[in-house]
């Protein structure tokens, strides 16, 4: 099929072909070109002509507000959702008037570089843009994804570690029992799951001294008893909802926002900001290394593969076995 042979103001895109006319919205047509239902809809189009018809921008702002109504936005896990949405209210901010259709490989790259100093905001905003552009492309807007292929900045991976116990017991010393940020620690250290699932775990989850979980992730469903510095959280908690973590008004669940948002407050004022909200998780894993159990008595309570089991733990079991290997070592040179 060449141009010459498609009618007046219908265009050929990578995903379709498309009626776009200055002044009238870009539409797709749904049946193949040259048949009877193609020629209908063209008509049907250009019939059209007399009625009121908004235009659309095409800029940045248009097509965030169009992603955000598309399933790919709203299939995103709740705090995905979130994360993008910080990105996505940045972009607006600095090119919403800008037409994406006319972006180039090389501003992606020069938008990513301008935040070098913050590899991970590069980085993620790097991510969101890629899927953005993406589906750019699939309204018809242009015909490649410019941020697709465009590496990310390298940077030292840091890996989160667990909170010391003396950090811990500052923490525990600011947020008395009673308070979310309180029950929201005791919680994830105490059944060493993710903090999604940790914010939507219901008093109905609680039986005969246990919590049952099912976690997001991996479906998995595990029963893990409650530790007595958990159930002192509990008994103190309020249970004017059907969650156990709730927002300010008890009306709804605590959102990972405003949880992580409570918990860093915290972190700011006894200094813990190089641990965060998911090394509790770390901390369950590591407790139960040190109180002698196996990975598979770990994966019982965290749910954790056996390969997670040892990066959750590997730390704290290098120290564990240098310990020991030293004091063989001692042992062997004693008269």
């Amino acid at each position: 099929m060449t141009k010459r042979e498609l009618p007046k103001h219908v265009y050929r895109q990578r995903n379709g072909i498309y009626f776009q006319r200055r002044g009238w919205p870009s539409q797709k047509f749904q049946s193949d070109f040259g048949t009877a239902e193609f020629w209908r809809e063209y008509a049907g189009i250009l019939a059209q002509k007399d009625r009121p018809r908004k235009v659309i921008a095409r800029n940045f702002g248009a097509l965030i507000d169009h992603y955000r109504r598309s399933p790919r936005y709203r299939n995103l896990k709740p705090r995905t959702g979130l994360d993008y949405d910080k990105y996505l209210d940045f972009f607006r901010e600095i090119m919403g008037e800008a037409n994406p259709a006319k972006m180039q490989r090389k501003d992606v790259i020069r938008l990513r570089d301008a935040n070098a100093e913050k590899a991970y905001f590069a980085n993620y905003s790097l991510r969101v843009l890629r899927v953005l552009m993406e589906h750019c492309v699939d309204l018809g807007w242009r015909e490649t994804n410019p941020a697709r292929g465009v590496p990310e900045l390298k940077t030292e991976k840091t890996e989160r570690e667990p909170w010391p116990r003396e950090l811990l017991d500052v923490y525990r010393a600011q947020c008395p029992l009673g308070t979310r940020e309180r029950l929201v620690m005791e919680l994830c250290v105490g059944t060493g799951q993710r903090i999604g699932d940790v914010l939507a775990m219901r008093w109905s989850n609680i039986e005969n001294g246990a919590v049952w979980v099912r976690q997001s992730k991996t479906s998995k469903e595990l029963w893990v008893p409650i530790l007595p510095e958990l159930q002192a959280a509990l008994d103190a908690a309020s249970r004017h909802s059907v969650y156990i973590l709730t927002n300010e008004w008890g009306t709804n669940r605590w959102s990972y926002r405003g949880a992580s948002a409570a918990v860093r407050k915290v972190r700011e004022r006894i200094g813990a900001l190089d641990y965060d909200i998911h090394s509790w998780r770390y901390n369950a894993a590591c407790e139960l290394l040190e109180a002698g159990c196996g990975d598979d008595l770990i994966a019982a309570v965290t749910g954790q593969s056996p390969a997670m089991v040892q990066h959750y733990t590997k730390k704290v079991r290098q120290r564990i076995r240098a310990v020991q290997a030293q004091q063989m070592r001692t042992s062997q040179h004693r008269p």
